[in-house]
């Protein structure tokens, strides 16, 4: 029976010619990550399960939720797991100041790439998809049992084809088209079930819009979201050292619950207001509306931390003054990433404009540290999620947007065009 590229990944790990979904299945692992907030915890379910990982090249703890530390609670956090890491031997171990975000370091380092079957104790691990992986976010109970066995269990997704034609106009990113689509479908729309993109619209796609789409592809309820490997991925992988992958590609006949359509050309710069992903507005709505005024701009993360979003981000900034009230911060996902900034000059852009500049973290995005917002205030951030104290506090509201309208906001000091605001215009 024909299958789809999620279900033939899957069952080439679980070793079987076929499945179907909603079947139950237990697959081989290729990699299994954890964080600083999620590896803490797996560590006493994996001592009671013997303490020693299946393979010292397929598990990693990555810290960068807390990190820089905090506190002492999250220092003694990063040290457990990079105790535990030396002690295990493993091949990939983080420290601070040497890697990054989870879901841009792995894919920056080689670790992820087509064919793997990935588990991440962190939500956006589903953002490997775009490398043509089967990649999803698992509890600390299963990470603690991937990490000893180096299987998992699954039940085998049913499939929404994204079919996409056109090209993306000039300010509308990979995070405008991903917000689009859940506007459409809602943040259930795809509860366990896989998002396979595909059609002539890919190609128009950067590498870098690709992570992005996958990333919050578990904001529309996904268990993975996946893209084809073409050209461009492979180009990806080749300079990000892997030698060798496996690709698939969905059967023509393969079952889909549902198709939707979308043309990029047709995309407009998009907005998330609170308190749900799903909650799609285009920027003509916006301007539409009063202005909203806002008191924070964060341009980074997991989702939109990646060279070419501070590249747009700067364009936008280049000449211009973040505006009087509102203060910025812009995180670089991982250390090549800081570097790759200095050397382009993209750190004196934003400096000079009025940003802050930060060492990679996941801090702003989860609330943390490094850009928690008070009681009623407004924050643009090029995130993934917007829900209720995801930020700081409960009265705080979050309006996620692609990094080149969260440029334009920075200067006008209210959510704003970019078509209209910046460098280029």
């Amino acid at each position: 029976m024909a299958m789809t590229m999620t279900q033939k990944i899957l069952a080439d790990h679980a070793s079987l010619d076929h499945v179907e979904a909603g079947q139950l299945i237990e697959a081989k692992l290729d990699l299994v990550m954890a964080n600083d907030i999620t590896g803490p915890m797996a560590l006493p379910i994996i001592k009671q399960m013997g303490g020693n990982v299946f393979d010292k090249d397929k598990v990693v703890f990555v810290p960068d939720h807390f990190t820089p530390n905090k506190d002492i609670k999250s220092a003694e956090n990063s040290r457990a797991i990079l105790k535990y890491s030396l002690e295990q031997g493993l091949t990939n171990v983080m420290i601070q100041g040497k890697c990054g975000v989870e879901h841009a370091i792995l894919p920056e380092r080689g670790l992820v790439y087509s064919g793997m079957c990935v588990i991440g104790a962190d939500s956006h691990t589903c953002t490997y998809g775009a490398l043509g992986a089967f990649s999803t976010g698992v509890g600390t109970t299963d990470i603690a049992a991937g990490m000893v066995s180096g299987q998992a269990w699954f039940k085998v997704p049913e499939a929404i084809k994204v079919n996409l034609t056109g090209t993306l106009p000039k300010y509308v990113s990979g995070k405008d088209v991903i917000i689009h689509l859940i506007g459409m479908i809602g943040v259930d729309g795809a509860l366990y079930k896989s998002l396979e993109f595909t059609g002539e619209g890919v190609k128009a796609l950067s590498m870098d819009d690709r992570f992005t789409i996958c990333n919050m592809a578990i904001e529309a309820g996904a268990k993975n979201g996946i893209f084809p490997v073409d050209d461009l991925s492979r180009e990806y992988m080749k300079n990000a050292g892997v030698k060798e992958w496996k690709e698939y590609s969905a059967d023509e006949d393969a079952h889909y619950i549902q198709t939707v359509d979308i043309n990029l050309s047709e995309v407009r710069p998009t907005v998330a207001f609170p308190h749900l992903p799903g909650n799609a507005k285009t920027i003509d709505e916006v301007e539409a509306m009063d202005k909203i005024y806002i008191d924070q701009v964060v341009i980074g993360s997991c989702t939109n931390g990646r060279l070419s979003d501070l590249e747009k981000a700067a364009a936008i900034l280049k000449g211009h003054k973040v505006a009087p009230n509102v203060r910025v911060m812009v995180v670089p996902a991982t250390q090549k990433i800081f570097l790759q900034a200095v050397h382009e000059g993209l750190v004196d852009i934003f400096v000079e404009a009025g940003c802050a500049f930060n060492t990679p973290s996941c801090g702003p995005c989860m609330g943390g540290h490094m850009g928690v917002l008070a009681k009623g205030e407004k924050c643009v951030s090029t995130t993934n999620r917007n829900f209720v104290g995801r930020m700081g506090d409960t009265e705080a509201l979050i309006y996620l947007a692609s990094p080149e309208t969260a440029a334009a906001s920075a200067i006008a000091g209210y959510i704003a065009n970019p078509e209209k605001v910046g460098g280029n215009n």
